[in-house]
């Protein structure tokens, strides 16, 4: 019988920038505000597809942990060993799983690091590794800018005819560097722009999402639902004026209606109670603001207990990025889109050993391959959808990473 794996996990004293302590390669990321994982090293990494990728996802988690010996004397949400995923749109693409070698935590005053393997606690370096950024040219993703108008009309036709509530188009940009694009300078970016999202990096995807898919922490489950947004001005006083008028708009109350009820339903057989507020609020974000809504809920408590794989399983893809009903609205982005979404839109962030974890979808994101980086934004399309308008309000959800890349 082979021996097991040592697991380490023990505090760290000090307040630590958790972006700085990555390397260059395969960094993998989940802070916001200063808090969160991040990871580096392989331990093991696989990928899964298909109509059972959550279960084959928990099943090859499981038996990795069964080859651990695990000393833990933090304790609590992300401590011990953590897995690293990150799901695609579509259960027919690949999604990737990463147990990294080390991985340093931090929430509130309180910092660890966990490693596998029996060598001596990893030394932090004292500095910032430095990198360097190409000189990037842009241009157009799968389809050009008025093809992707074309889609949006024909959305909202079908939407027109009854066939659907809403539908989630997105579209892409891809940006050619003159070097290998490095992830680290354009997380350190988006995470000094937009400290209030979940910035991540899980095999080379990149991206600050403001949207919470899942909170699974002690039997109490979160997910923060945006729908509806609005462009910001940077003028303080005319920002208030739109953030009122989104406030009050039908047609985003609409969207963010359909994509509240989406959550609550996926969430309600898990959970013996929910709270669903009865309105929303404003996010204000750097370049935009989003109608929000935090769903959360207490589990039921049952023999086999509920874990981040089964509410995942449920609730993806959510109406935010998917539309209403979800399996017509599937079925004509898988006509209409014309894009091959890959992991955007999908669910992204970390599992740990309890079952516990926080992931988001993965939004305001890219893909980063070699000297390419391809962006990507989606926009809810509902009755009072105008295509030119949804055109500028995906070229607001792509400003940050746009601008991550000139750092």
């Amino acid at each position: 019988m082979a021996s097991l794996i040592p697991v380490t996990t023990t505090r760290i004293g000090e307040h630590l920038p958790l972006l700085d302590l990555l390397p260059a390669h395969a960094p993998l990321s989940w802070v916001r505000n200063g808090e969160g994982l991040v990871g580096w090293g392989v331990h093991a990494t696989t990928k899964v597809s298909g109509r059972n990728r959550f279960e084959d996802a928990r099943d090859w988690w499981h038996h990795q942990l069964e080859t651990f010996a695990v000393a833990n004397s933090v304790h609590g949400s992300g401590t011990g060993p953590v897995l690293f995923t990150s799901f695609s749109f579509d259960r027919n693409e690949e999604s990737v799983l990463v147990i990294p070698k080390v991985v340093v935590g931090q929430k509130g005053s309180q910092s660890w690091i966990t490693w596998i393997g029996d060598s001596p606690q990893p030394v932090l370096p004292e500095s910032p590794a430095e990198f360097s950024q190409g000189t990037f040219i842009f241009s157009d993703g799968s389809i050009s800018t008025d093809a992707w108008k074309e889609r949006v009309a024909e959305a909202i036709k079908r939407i027109d005819s009854s066939q659907v509530d809403k539908v989630v188009l997105a579209r892409d940009l891809v940006a050619t560097s003159t070097q290998e694009i490095e992830a680290i300078p354009v997380l350190k970016k988006l995470a000094t722009e937009y400290p209030s999202t979940w910035t991540f990096a899980v095999d080379g995807l990149v991206g600050a999402t403001p949207e919470l898919l899942l909170r699974l922490s002690r039997g109490m489950v979160t997910s923060r639902v945006l729908a509806g947004t609005i462009p910001k001005t940077g003028d303080d006083e005319k920002d208030l004026a739109l953030a009122a008028s989104l406030a009050r708009s039908s047609k985003d109350l609409e969207e963010h209606e359909y994509a509240v009820r989406s959550v609550a339903e996926a969430l309600e057989p898990f959970c013996s109670s929910t709270n669903v507020p009865e309105s929303p609020f404003v996010l204000h974000l750097a370049n935009v603001m989003h109608l929000a809504t935090d769903v959360t809920g207490a589990l039921i408590e049952t023999k086999q207990r509920v874990d981040a794989f089964s509410l995942l399983k449920s609730l993806h893809p959510s109406a935010a990025v998917c539309g209403t009903p979800r399996n017509i609205a599937f079925d004509i982005i898988d006509e209409i889109e014309g894009m091959n979404r890959g992991r955007y839109a999908g669910p992204v962030g970390w599992i740990d050993a309890s079952g516990d974890g926080e992931l988001g979808i993965a939004l305001r994101t890219g893909q980063i391959t070699g000297k390419e980086i391809r962006i990507y934004a989606g926009c809810g399309i509902v009755a009072g959808s105008n295509p030119e308008k949804e055109l500028e309000e995906s070229a607001a959800k792509m400003i940050p990473m746009r601008s991550a890349l000139h750092a």
